[in-house]
């Protein structure tokens, strides 16, 4: 099992408020610089937080919402410096209870 660190927030606030896209963007080229793989996701609507354990984390976020999934914890933290309104957390998958990290609720 892999621990998945994630920075959680609304969908408005990631991609209307706040420059999230020049963020990204920033990232991957620090990743390229460094020659470093891509160890994070965007992922709307992440279907992990339907689990009962995670009902208080989802409830306090408001929805829609997003993850940046990350197996890097630093990262996840760099986030958080970053984008100011953002919950931090992590959990281990795959699992029973989470088959797939990265699966979403969102319709394509």
């Amino acid at each position: 099992m892999q621990t998945y660190h994630y920075a959680l927030a609304s969908q408005h606030y990631l991609f209307e408020e706040e420059p999230f896209e020049e963020v990204l963007k920033e990232r991957h080229r620090y990743y390229q610089e460094k020659n470093k793989e891509i160890d994070f996701w965007v992922v709307k609507q992440p279907a992990f937080l339907e689990l009962p354990e995670m009902q208080e984390i989802k409830a306090k976020c408001p929805q829609p919402c997003a993850a940046i999934v990350s197996t890097n914890p630093t990262f996840v933290t760099w986030l958080k410096l970053r984008l100011e309104y953002v919950y931090v957390s992590e959990f281990q998958a795959p699992s029973e209870a989470i088959p797939d990290p990265l699966a979403s609720l969102a319709s394509v």
